[in-house]
């Protein structure tokens, strides 16, 4: 993406509380971009550069050409910067993740539309839309294919699982703890390897319990981090923990 968003970073997101310091979020400051606010279009724009990749793992799937796709979704994602497209965002979609999915169906239906005219009429040659080979995007370890949906929601999760792993992580190196945050990555990501934590603690100079502690502090502030990136996509708070059940959905399909 070309956009050059003003980074946010979410602060802290108290557990009994979702969503409570996010009272204005960014996907309510996209709204107001229907009236052409500096803030509406800045907030539109951060939305659009994190959350490429979902719809270009989406259109991936659709057109089965990576190169098809990717062109496809840097013009989608020009027309919405350009303005226009937001207007038609619905009160009843709370969710950004629901709106950028069914905008970018919309505009594949209309250039499929635009690609038959130009066909019919003997027009230049347009994208495949029909092309055979590989969906990379689509694959998964056990070699299924996940439906175009199913591999947006599928990015869609692990982009914001690894928004808020860079959050925490920037966190860490604030806090001269860089080195720390490396180490116990992978007990936050589900990577660690089983036995390995004794050995981990003796590396960090402390003992088992003291690095268990640690670690059950990050994994909570990385889950509040989630939160925090997922209610800054939503209208209502009260959706946040909908939407990490479906986040968990995504990433275990």
């Amino acid at each position: 993406m070309s956009a050059d968003p003003t980074p946010t970073t979410p602060g802290p997101l108290p557990d009994e509380a979702p969503g409570r310091e996010f009272r204005t979020t960014r996907w309510t400051q996209v709204r107001r971009a229907k009236a052409g606010s500096p803030e509406g279009r800045r907030a539109l724009a951060e939305l659009c550069d994190a959350y490429y990749e979902p719809v270009a793992a989406f259109l991936r799937c659709e057109l089965r050409d990576p190169d098809a796709a990717r062109e496809l979704a840097q013009d989608f994602f020009a027309r919405m910067l350009a303005g226009g497209a937001i207007s038609r965002a619905s009160q009843e979609r709370g969710r950004f993740r629901s709106y950028l999915l069914g905008a970018v169906k919309h505009f594949l239906a209309h250039h499929r539309e635009a690609a038959r005219r130009l066909k019919r009429g003997g027009g230049v040659e347009n994208i495949s839309l029909n092309d055979t080979g590989a969906c990379a995007a689509c694959a998964v370890a056990d070699d299924s294919v996940l439906s175009p949906d199913a591999a947006f929601d599928r990015q869609w999760a692990l982009t914001v699982v690894a928004r808020a792993l860079e959050s925490l992580r920037n966190e860490c190196i604030a806090e001269a703890r860089a080195d720390f945050f490396e180490r116990v990555k992978p007990w936050l990501t589900g990577d660690a390897v089983r036995g390995d934590q004794a050995a981990l603690a003796a590396s960090c100079g402390m003992n088992p319990g003291a690095l268990k502690a640690a670690v059950h502090r990050l994994k909570r502030r990385f889950r509040q981090l989630l939160k925090a990136e997922i209610a800054g996509t939503l209208d209502d708070p009260a959706l946040v923990e909908a939407e990490m059940r479906d986040l968990f959905a995504a990433l275990a399909s």
